[in-house]
């Protein structure tokens, strides 16, 4: 016998078929409530769900609770490899309390507002927003909405979110270090759009980790993105105006391929001529040629840790931090060659 459409399916009817309570069925189709039910009706419940074809229904569920168990989540640009990873963490987490993720790829952040008015239009339970600006009004806006938020990959630099994040300055500390060690004075910075708290930071690592070395950044090139087609422009621009420097730490690895792209058609090679580091350790950066020497990230954990700290606040608990900040490390390739001795 086929299970009846299951628009028709009612949780009477799961209770019917079951030989349970309405309220039973409830818990037990219910993620929240669920451990209230013994494992042995459970199983029957779900049992009977499965051969009626039962879907709940969620606006139903949403009128009666107050949530959709829904959340959304906004990237900039879902083509750059560091944003699968951290949706994964975030579905991860989503998924293992009963929750669905709505993603959307923000290419233009003035679409940033509109498409958040239309999530909570859909009355989304929370937002995680991997696309946030210094000093963004959209903060602001979702603050005053009422909307549960967290921000990941860039925080707000006025805390008015909470934020899980990787810490860009020791970041590039690790960077500065490694190259400094190998003997490179004249270090120079491809970096991020200066816009958004990732660029701002990283290049305050950058600054910061030369001048503890008692060194000046040789120069600096602003990226209009993280990606390689920015990483070109930017390295080009260095190359015609400055000095060569003896080597390159690259705002993340999408850059750094753009300057090798450049390096490549200018007959300059790596490492043999200059030295180049990126950021991320993203998916095939070990099979470049050289293979790049980056700063790995935990991607995967800072979705999970951003959808954990969400739910935290949908469902009432004070988060144990404001802010995390997870440590980065170094991953040290064959793009960067010792040239100490050389001096």
């Amino acid at each position: 016998m086929n299970p009846q459409p299951s628009s028709t399916v009612t949780i009477r009817d799961v209770a019917l078929a079951a030989g349970v309570h309405v309220s039973t069925v409830s818990r037990a189709l219910n993620p929240d409530k669920r451990s209230l039910i013994s494992a042995e009706v459970l199983k029957v419940v779900e049992e009977a769900a499965r051969k009626l074809g039962y879907r709940p229904n969620r606006a139903a569920s949403a009128l009666r609770t107050g949530r959709t168990h829904t959340i959304g989540v906004l990237v900039p640009d879902i083509t750059n490899p560091v944003f699968p990873p951290i949706l994964q963490g975030i579905e991860a987490s989503a998924a293992a309390r009963g929750y669905f993720v709505f993603v959307t790829n923000v290419v233009d952040h003035a679409l940033a507002r509109p498409i958040v008015e239309r999530m909570l239009a859909q009355r989304v339970d929370g937002l995680v927003l991997a696309i946030a600006t210094r000093d963004d009004p959209l903060v602001d806006y979702i603050g005053k909405a009422g909307l549960q938020a967290v921000l990941v990959n860039r925080a707000d630099e006025t805390g008015r979110l909470p934020a899980v994040v990787s810490d860009d300055r020791l970041a590039m500390k690790l960077a500065v270090d490694h190259l400094v060690s190998l003997g490179h004075r004249r270090i120079a910075h491809l970096a991020g759009p200066q816009n958004v708290p990732t660029g701002v930071g990283r290049r305050q690592g950058v600054e910061q980790a030369l001048r503890d070395r008692g060194l000046e950044l040789a120069s600096v090139e602003e990226c209009e993105g993280y990606s390689r087609e920015a990483g070109r422009a930017a390295m080009q621009r260095l190359l015609d105006v400055y000095e060569r420097p003896q080597a390159v730490v690259c705002c993340n690895d999408l850059v750094a391929l753009g300057a090798y792209d450049v390096l490549r058609e200018r007959g300059i090679r790596v490492p043999q001529d200059i030295s180049i580091t990126g950021h991320n350790d993203m998916p095939l950066v070990d099979m470049v040629n050289p293979p790049l020497t980056t700063i790995r990230l935990p991607h995967r954990e800072l979705g999970w840790r951003a959808a954990e700290m969400l739910f935290d606040g949908i469902e009432g608990r004070a988060p144990s931090a404001f802010t995390v900040v997870l440590r980065p490390e170094l991953v040290v390739r064959e793009s960067t060659r010792d040239v100490a001795g050389e001096l």
